[in-house]
């Protein structure tokens, strides 16, 4: 369903992506780790346009999206939820809803609202009056209402209570379930091999390796090399 081939992405003049290369199929939910500031999340930019890519090409459902405008990339049904939430904080939880659903029929937020019972509950409630977990719970919701058949979600359990975080996990586990394809940059390894088909473990602005889930839990050989400092 994805393809990421050979791609070097570029903040201004920096070179943070130096030949990345990865493909997700349909179905599979995949993961991205590795140290801060390896270029998690500038690949996931890159793949929905968000940054500069010079070289390579990104294949999704058998197009090479490079050089797509953001807004056509998501319309073609790939969705992004981007770290740090970024909800519209002064509109409701309805409409934050609302505006990501606009050509979905209301059976789509029905759906979200059973999936995240608490949004239901804060329905008339501000972005800014929800807790981080709820709010964490609307960005997600925002992009499924939408209807997408893939989704880059980064790092959602940042900044959540362990409890909060089990909860999210649990949700992303049932979106795999339901056959919704995924790549997830996460932090979290044992969240990440729960969850994971497959892991990719990026350095340097490129896979450095693919990982299995017993890998990440227990090869101190591998933490070591591209995990701790």
């Amino acid at each position: 369903m994805l393809k990421v081939e050979q791609i070097h992405a570029y903040y201004g003049g920096s070179h943070i992506l130096h030949g990345l290369s990865l493909g997700v199929r349909p179905g599979e939910l995949v993961t991205l780790l590795g140290r801060n500031g390896a270029g998690k999340t500038t690949a996931l930019k890159s793949i929905m346009g968000l940054v500069s890519v010079r070289s390579g090409s990104i294949w999704y459902n058998g197009e090479n999206i490079l050089g797509k405008e953001t807004y056509q990339i998501f319309r073609g049904g790939l969705g992004y939820v981007p770290q740090g939430r970024r909800i519209f904080s002064s509109l409701s939880v309805g409409e934050n809803l609302r505006l990501s659903s606009l050509g979905q029929d209301r059976g789509r937020v029905e759906w979200v609202l059973d999936i995240f019972p608490p949004l239901r509950k804060r329905w008339e409630h501000r972005g800014n009056e929800l807790s981080g977990g709820e709010q964490q719970m609307l960005a997600i919701g925002r992009v499924l209402v939408s209807g997408p058949k893939m989704v880059l979600l980064d790092e959602p359990s940042e900044g959540l209570a362990p409890r909060l975080v089990g909860t999210i996990m649990d949700t992303v586990g049932e979106l795999k379930k339901s056959g919704l394809t995924m790549l997830l940059v996460e932090a979290n390894f044992t969240m990440a091999s729960n969850v994971g088909d497959r892991h990719y473990v990026m350095a340097h602005g490129l896979v450095a390796c693919e990982a299995s889930s017993e890998q990440l839990l227990g090869d101190e050989e591998l933490h070591r090399k591209y995990f701790k400092l």
